[in-house]
């Protein structure tokens, strides 16, 4: 891996205001992984098979956490962690001490003790993983610094959870799946969407078998964040900076993650291929035109990522997935979510369903909630009203209570490193085929064949 100071370097962000002037380290970076071939990644034989079954770890009774940032999606995972049973959290780092207090009076004013709190400066977490006496490292960081501290939990006997994505070069990808194996430590990546309402619905029909063969989808993250990339403050801080350097689908597991479980990848199948495009950068700089004077510094900055990317993923049993990446331009939310089988077809936004035989009315669309009584999914059906006023609809609370439970029962977690390696995979694959004229190129298999015999994905009860 390499090291956190020769990749993206919150730092300097700080610094220069994201100015996107002289960030040489950022440039460095990315351009190495451009011109990578990225089939001399595909495969580590080194590593030798993988495992024979995912990962199960000894039950934790009581599980004690570490958070490892704590803004605003880094607090949410603390309130939730205060509402779910079986689980503490003992420290707290943060590089800005005023955060890390927050989150000490919320879990004092919940009832458990203070947490040690670790804030000399960005890497202070290295010293939570080395002392602290805990199960889980939980990561809701900037993305330049997801890979080292998971690398540094797992190192210390921790379990790893991070925000996404887990990794965006492959080298990374392949350093937290060596990791996890050689420390037999779980690293989850926490993708919220996989537990939303209407995603695990449609879950429940594929696995009932009413769409029939599922051979395609499509998903993506298309989401306005013009002003939250110009903010002064939280992800206007440092996610600007990747849109400076970096050409591709950049967020690529909120569309593709439920999509993923719906075709059991590295559960049966795997993705084998990709193709990406992008449009041409407008988005950024019309908006800096609009809103700041002509001699402002964020008016010389200058823009790679496209405003629109679309990257195409076949999959090794041939099934075709279209990720979008849309956040430069003005549009309404959303992540398509769409799986289609020979019998029917889920679509999100708005959600509905046209099931062939089933439906109310041949080639007319069901209001997909007219399909919950029947197939709302259990853990919906036991923990809507503990989940309700959580984070993004709920979900954020649903997947922090299933970590939670894997743990203290001993159980494969729902997403291991090797769904993180694949969905996170799909940024640098995407980067490379841009810069090379959407050239395809291979997906590692991460699983070395595994996902041949590995179980079915379920989630109790799918």
């Amino acid at each position: 891996m390499k090291d956190a100071h020769n990749a993206l370097d919150r730092r300097d962000f700080l610094k220069t205001g994201v100015a996107g002037l002289g960030l040489a380290t950022v440039g460095g970076c990315f351009s190495q992984q451009r011109e990578a071939t990225p089939t001399l990644l595909s495969n580590r034989p080194d590593l030798g098979p993988g495992p024979e079954l995912p990962l199960t770890a000894p039950p934790i009774p009581w599980v004690r956490i570490g958070m490892v940032g704590v803004g605003l999606q880094g607090t949410s995972h603390v309130r939730n962690f205060l509402r779910i049973e079986g689980c503490q959290i003992t420290a707290v780092c943060d590089i800005v001490p005023e955060k890390a207090e927050r989150s000490a009076r919320l879990v004092e004013e919940a009832g458990f003790p203070r947490p040690t709190l670790y804030t000399r400066g960005e890497r202070d977490y290295e010293r939570l993983c080395a002392e602290e006496d805990l199960d889980l490292v939980f990561i809701s960081t900037p993305w330049e610094w997801h890979v080292p501290q998971c690398l540094a939990a797992m190192a210390n006997g921790k379990h790893a959870a991070t925000e996404v994505p887990a990794a965006y070069t492959l080298e990374d990808c392949w350093a937290l799946v060596e990791a996890a194996e050689r420390h037999r430590k779980h690293c989850v990546m926490m993708e919220n969407c996989n537990y939303g309402r209407m995603e695990l619905l449609c879950l429940r029909l594929v696995k009932a078998g009413l769409l029939g063969e599922i051979l395609h989808g499509e998903g993506g993250y298309l989401h306005d964040l013009r002003a939250i990339k110009f903010e002064d403050r939280d992800e206007g801080l440092w996610r600007r900076a990747h849109s400076m350097q970096r050409n591709g689908n950049l967020y690529p597991t909120h569309g593709l993650g439920p999509v993923a479980n719906c075709m059991d990848i590295n559960r049966g199948d795997r993705f084998a291929l990709l193709v990406s495009m992008s449009s041409p950068s407008r988005g950024l700089q019309l908006w800096a035109e609009e809103h700041y004077p002509p001699e402002h510094p964020k008016r010389r900055e200058r823009y790679a990522l496209g405003d629109v990317n679309l990257s195409l993923i076949q999959t090794a049993l041939g099934r075709t997935i279209l990720v979008t990446h849309d956040t430069n331009l003005p549009r309404p939310y959303s992540r398509i979510n769409l799986v289609q089988g020979t019998r029917g077809i889920f679509m999100g936004y708005p959600d509905r369903v046209y099931i062939e035989g089933k439906s109310a009315r041949p080639h007319q669309w069901d209001d997909a909630r007219d399909w919950l009584a029947e197939y709302e999914h259990p853990l919906w059906q036991q923990l809507a009203e503990r989940s309700a006023g959580a984070g993004h609809g709920g979900m954020d609370y649903l997947e922090d209570y299933r970590l939670v439970h894997c743990l203290r029962e001993g159980l494969p977690t729902d997403m291991n490193v090797y769904d993180a390696a694949a969905l996170s995979a799909v940024t640098p694959l995407s980067e490379w085929s841009v810069a090379h004229s959407s050239a395809p190129v291979e997906f590692p298999d991460f699983t070395r064949g595994r996902w041949k015999t590995w179980p079915a994905w379920t989630l109790f009860g799918a």
